[in-house]
């Protein structure tokens, strides 16, 4: 079974990457979606955010891990993958409130995919993307937010904002 775990990985964080090796060990293929949103400003380009994610994969030897990115509607991308899931993870209660609507509306759309959900790891659930962009902008150390092949890389370049 395929599973599609989207994002905007702005940057990739062990939260993501915590889901992303446990959903590893349950399905046979997992297709990360790095979301190209044109509305949204990144602080890392499109490539950048697609090479994070390959090399901390690689870094973890998580072989059944293809990145893509995508732009449009996440059941397009997951039917053009092959999926039959969406994986994604939960940090709090306000994330799966959000997280409801999301999988009504994907439901709606494309009634064949399920969706899968992860509880983040409780060390976890206070971690995101914006959290780690705030961090490093101001040169905190982001040892222990994001996967260390890819921590220096990050850090030099939120140092710069």
């Amino acid at each position: 079974m395929s599973v599609v775990y989207p994002g905007s990985f702005d940057p990739l964080t062990c939260g993501h990457m915590d889901i992303l090796k446990r959903g590893a060990a349950l399905y046979d293929r997992i297709f990360v979606g790095v979301l190209n949103n044109a509305q949204k400003r990144h602080a890392f380009s499109l490539d950048e955010r697609k090479s994070f994610v390959e090399l901390a994969c690689r870094a973890e030897g998580l072989q059944n891990v293809e990145v893509r990115a995508f732009d449009g509607l996440l059941v397009d991308f997951a039917q053009a993958c092959g999926a039959q899931a969406i994986l994604r993870g939960l940090r709090t209660p306000e994330d799966f409130t959000y997280e409801a609507q999301l999988c009504a509306a994907n439901r709606h759309l494309a009634p064949e995919l399920e969706t899968v959900y992860l509880i983040a790891k409780p060390a976890l659930a206070f971690l995101s993307s914006a959290l780690v962009r705030e961090i490093g902008s101001y040169n905190g150390t982001i040892d222990g937010l994001v996967p260390d092949a890819i921590k220096n890389t990050i850090a030099e370049r939120l140092s710069k904002r």
